[in-house]
Protein backbone atom coordinates (compact mmCIF):
# COMPACT_ATOMS: atom_id res chain seq x y z
CA UNK A 1 0.00 0.00 0.00
CA UNK A 2 1.50 3.32 -1.06
CA UNK A 3 1.35 6.63 0.77
CA UNK A 4 -1.30 7.79 -1.71
CA UNK A 5 -3.62 4.80 -1.28
CA UNK A 6 -3.65 3.91 2.42
CA UNK A 7 -6.93 4.63 4.27
CA UNK A 8 -6.23 8.05 5.79
CA UNK A 9 -7.72 8.73 9.22
CA UNK A 10 -9.52 11.99 8.38
CA UNK A 11 -10.37 11.30 4.75
CA UNK A 12 -14.09 11.25 3.84
CA UNK A 13 -15.78 7.90 4.42
CA UNK A 14 -16.05 5.78 1.28
CA UNK A 15 -19.35 3.98 1.87
CA UNK A 16 -18.50 1.11 -0.48
CA UNK A 17 -15.26 0.41 1.42
CA UNK A 18 -16.70 0.63 4.93
CA UNK A 19 -18.19 -1.74 7.51
CA UNK A 20 -20.32 -0.78 10.51
CA UNK A 21 -19.35 -3.08 13.39
CA UNK A 22 -21.74 -3.65 16.31
CA UNK A 23 -19.89 -5.21 19.26
CA UNK A 24 -21.60 -7.32 21.97
CA UNK A 25 -25.00 -5.59 21.96
CA UNK A 26 -26.56 -8.83 23.11
CA UNK A 27 -29.11 -10.06 25.61
CA UNK A 28 -26.52 -11.51 27.98
CA UNK A 29 -24.90 -8.08 28.38
CA UNK A 30 -27.79 -5.63 28.11
CA UNK A 31 -30.71 -6.96 30.14
CA UNK A 32 -33.12 -5.64 32.80
CA UNK A 33 -30.90 -6.83 35.66
CA UNK A 34 -28.11 -4.55 34.47
CA UNK A 35 -30.15 -1.53 35.58
CA UNK A 36 -29.47 -2.55 39.19
CA UNK A 37 -26.06 -4.14 38.76
CA UNK A 38 -24.52 -1.57 36.40
CA UNK A 39 -26.71 1.56 36.49
CA UNK A 40 -24.56 3.98 34.46
CA UNK A 41 -23.90 1.38 31.80
CA UNK A 42 -27.58 0.44 31.56
CA UNK A 43 -28.86 4.00 31.38
CA UNK A 44 -26.35 5.17 28.77
CA UNK A 45 -26.78 1.98 26.76
CA UNK A 46 -30.56 2.15 26.61
CA UNK A 47 -31.02 5.92 26.40
CA UNK A 48 -28.10 6.92 24.18
CA UNK A 49 -26.04 4.12 22.69
CA UNK A 50 -28.68 1.75 21.35
CA UNK A 51 -30.70 4.58 19.74
CA UNK A 52 -27.49 5.86 18.12
CA UNK A 53 -26.58 2.41 16.86
CA UNK A 54 -30.04 2.17 15.34
CA UNK A 55 -29.45 5.48 13.54
CA UNK A 56 -26.13 4.19 12.23
CA UNK A 57 -27.73 0.93 11.13
CA UNK A 58 -30.47 2.75 9.26
CA UNK A 59 -27.97 5.04 7.54
CA UNK A 60 -25.58 2.21 6.72
CA UNK A 61 -28.27 0.06 5.19
CA UNK A 62 -29.45 2.75 2.81
CA UNK A 63 -25.99 4.05 1.92
CA UNK A 64 -24.24 0.81 1.00
CA UNK A 65 -22.17 0.31 4.15
CA UNK A 66 -21.70 -3.34 5.14
CA UNK A 67 -23.17 -4.21 8.57
CA UNK A 68 -21.36 -6.78 10.72
CA UNK A 69 -22.20 -7.90 14.26
CA UNK A 70 -20.11 -9.75 16.78
CA UNK A 71 -21.37 -11.37 19.98
CA UNK A 72 -19.70 -13.14 22.86
CA UNK A 73 -20.51 -16.80 22.28
CA UNK A 74 -18.49 -19.90 23.06
CA UNK A 75 -18.04 -22.47 20.34
CA UNK A 76 -18.47 -25.30 22.85
CA UNK A 77 -21.20 -25.92 25.42
CA UNK A 78 -18.75 -25.95 28.33
CA UNK A 79 -16.78 -22.93 27.08
CA UNK A 80 -13.43 -24.68 27.00
CA UNK A 81 -12.52 -22.75 23.83
CA UNK A 82 -12.79 -19.32 25.48
CA UNK A 83 -9.88 -16.95 25.96
CA UNK A 84 -8.26 -16.95 29.40
CA UNK A 85 -9.80 -13.52 30.11
CA UNK A 86 -13.32 -14.80 29.44
CA UNK A 87 -12.65 -17.84 31.62
CA UNK A 88 -11.33 -15.69 34.46
CA UNK A 89 -14.24 -13.23 34.30
CA UNK A 90 -16.89 -15.91 33.81
CA UNK A 91 -18.10 -14.84 30.37
CA UNK A 92 -19.70 -17.93 28.88
CA UNK A 93 -22.67 -17.76 26.57
CA UNK A 94 -23.21 -21.21 25.03
CA UNK A 95 -24.03 -21.70 21.35
CA UNK A 96 -27.72 -21.12 20.67
CA UNK A 97 -28.38 -19.48 24.04
CA UNK A 98 -30.63 -16.44 24.40
CA UNK A 99 -27.75 -14.60 26.07
CA UNK A 100 -25.77 -14.82 22.82
CA UNK A 101 -28.56 -13.25 20.74
CA UNK A 102 -28.31 -9.70 19.45
CA UNK A 103 -30.71 -7.35 21.28
CA UNK A 104 -34.05 -6.98 19.53
CA UNK A 105 -33.70 -3.20 19.17
CA UNK A 106 -30.72 -3.61 16.82
CA UNK A 107 -31.36 -7.07 15.40
CA UNK A 108 -29.54 -8.00 12.18
CA UNK A 109 -31.28 -8.37 8.84
CA UNK A 110 -31.30 -11.76 7.13
CA UNK A 111 -28.12 -11.33 5.09
CA UNK A 112 -26.02 -9.50 7.68
CA UNK A 113 -23.05 -11.26 9.23
CA UNK A 114 -22.98 -12.21 12.92
CA UNK A 115 -19.61 -13.48 14.21
CA UNK A 116 -19.40 -15.31 17.55
CA UNK A 117 -16.20 -14.38 19.38
CA UNK A 118 -14.39 -15.79 22.37
CA UNK A 119 -11.95 -12.95 23.04
CA UNK A 120 -12.12 -9.20 23.55
CA UNK A 121 -11.08 -8.36 20.00
CA UNK A 122 -12.91 -10.19 17.23
CA UNK A 123 -9.75 -9.86 15.14
CA UNK A 124 -8.23 -12.55 17.39
CA UNK A 125 -11.02 -15.13 17.54
CA UNK A 126 -13.05 -14.71 14.35
CA UNK A 127 -12.46 -14.46 10.60
CA UNK A 128 -13.35 -10.75 10.61
CA UNK A 129 -10.10 -9.62 8.97
CA UNK A 130 -10.48 -12.32 6.29
CA UNK A 131 -14.03 -11.14 5.58
CA UNK A 132 -13.06 -7.47 5.36
CA UNK A 133 -10.35 -8.21 2.84
CA UNK A 134 -12.63 -10.52 0.82
CA UNK A 135 -15.27 -7.79 0.64
CA UNK A 136 -12.77 -5.07 -0.26
CA UNK A 137 -13.35 -3.09 2.93
CA UNK A 138 -10.61 -0.99 4.53
CA UNK A 139 -12.59 1.12 7.02
CA UNK A 140 -14.47 0.02 10.16
CA UNK A 141 -16.93 2.13 12.15
CA UNK A 142 -16.89 0.69 15.68
CA UNK A 143 -19.85 0.73 18.10
CA UNK A 144 -21.03 -1.28 21.10
CA UNK A 145 -19.84 -2.57 24.46
CA UNK A 146 -17.56 -1.95 26.36
CA UNK A 147 -15.61 1.16 25.45
CA UNK A 148 -12.61 0.24 27.58
CA UNK A 149 -12.58 -3.46 26.76
CA UNK A 150 -13.78 -4.94 23.48
CA UNK A 151 -14.16 -1.61 21.66
CA UNK A 152 -10.69 -0.51 22.78
CA UNK A 153 -9.04 -3.79 21.82
CA UNK A 154 -10.76 -3.88 18.44
CA UNK A 155 -9.75 -0.30 17.59
CA UNK A 156 -6.11 -1.07 18.36
CA UNK A 157 -6.02 -4.42 16.58
CA UNK A 158 -7.72 -3.07 13.48
CA UNK A 159 -5.27 -0.19 13.21
CA UNK A 160 -2.30 -2.53 13.62
CA UNK A 161 -3.66 -4.64 10.75
CA UNK A 162 -3.84 -1.66 8.42
CA UNK A 163 -7.53 -0.79 8.65
CA UNK A 164 -8.89 2.70 9.12
CA UNK A 165 -10.74 2.57 12.41
CA UNK A 166 -13.49 5.04 13.34
CA UNK A 167 -15.12 5.05 16.79
CA UNK A 168 -18.61 6.48 17.18
CA UNK A 169 -18.00 7.82 20.68
CA UNK A 170 -21.70 8.18 21.55
CA UNK A 171 -22.54 4.73 20.22
CA UNK A 172 -20.42 2.86 22.76
CA UNK A 173 -20.32 2.81 26.55
CA UNK A 174 -18.93 1.10 29.65
CA UNK A 175 -19.56 1.02 33.41
CA UNK A 176 -18.73 4.63 34.30
CA UNK A 177 -18.27 7.98 32.58
CA UNK A 178 -14.68 8.07 33.82
CA UNK A 179 -13.85 4.71 32.28
CA UNK A 180 -15.50 5.71 29.00
CA UNK A 181 -13.55 8.95 28.70
CA UNK A 182 -10.28 7.35 29.78
CA UNK A 183 -10.65 4.68 27.11
CA UNK A 184 -11.32 7.22 24.36
CA UNK A 185 -8.24 9.16 25.43
CA UNK A 186 -6.15 5.99 25.48
CA UNK A 187 -7.00 4.68 22.01
CA UNK A 188 -7.50 7.96 20.13
CA UNK A 189 -4.13 7.49 18.44
CA UNK A 190 -5.39 4.32 16.76
CA UNK A 191 -8.24 5.86 14.82
CA UNK A 192 -10.71 8.65 14.32
CA UNK A 193 -13.09 9.60 17.12
CA UNK A 194 -16.35 11.19 16.04
CA UNK A 195 -20.08 11.22 16.76
CA UNK A 196 -23.09 9.42 15.39
CA UNK A 197 -24.47 12.65 13.99
CA UNK A 198 -21.28 13.39 12.08
CA UNK A 199 -21.05 9.87 10.69
CA UNK A 200 -24.68 9.84 9.56
CA UNK A 201 -24.21 13.18 7.78
CA UNK A 202 -21.07 11.90 6.10
CA UNK A 203 -22.69 8.65 4.96
CA UNK A 204 -25.45 10.68 3.32
CA UNK A 205 -22.99 13.09 1.75
CA UNK A 206 -23.98 16.20 3.65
Amino acid sequence: MTRETWPRRDAPIDNAGTALLVIDVQKGILHPGAARQRPWFHSTATEVVVPNIRRLLDSSRVSGVEVVYTVIQSLTHDGRDRSIDYKETGFHFPPGSEAAEVCDEVRPLDDEIVLPKTSSSLFNSTIFEFLLRNMGLDTVIVTGFLTDQCVDHTMRDGADRGFRMICATDACTTDTAERHEAALAAFKGYGRLTTTREIVAELHGS
